[in-house]
């Protein structure tokens, strides 16, 4: 049995779930369970990071997966990252990368860059 803890509300459960996550216990309530069962079989996480701007009032633009991407894709979808250099302006919400690494899931801006003189 693998032991987690649940993530899901500010409760915190210590949960202990084996290894293909068919089994589940220490959840006080059924999102525990579906949570321990999705982090051994396919653990997903929201990517939250930073880009580079061009033009921009920063140096920098945050920027986030609009849903959970596989875990494993992580390192990889850093990579990408750090590679993308984005034209200021840039808008709240805009799409930076309609289909990162594949997954059906966009990048997306976090906060308007209007464009302007790069603070240092």
């Amino acid at each position: 049995m693998k032991e987690l803890i649940c993530i899901v509300c500010p409760r915190g459960c210590r949960l202990r779930v084996s290894e293909d996550g068919s089994q589940t216990e220490g959840n006080a309530c059924p999102r525990g369970a579906a949570y321990a069962q999705a982090e051994v079989t396919n653990p997903i996480r929201t990517l939250t990071s930073t880009v580079r701007v061009l033009g921009g009032l920063r140096q920098r633009l945050p920027v986030k997966t609009a849903s959970p991407i596989p875990k494993s894709l992580l390192g990889a979808a850093m990579k990408e990252l750090r590679e993308l250099r984005v034209q200021a302006p840039v808008r709240e919400g805009a799409i930076l990368i309609p289909d990162l690494l594949r997954t059906g899931v966009p990048l997306v801006a976090t906060r308007d860059d209007p464009g302007g003189s790069v603070k240092g």
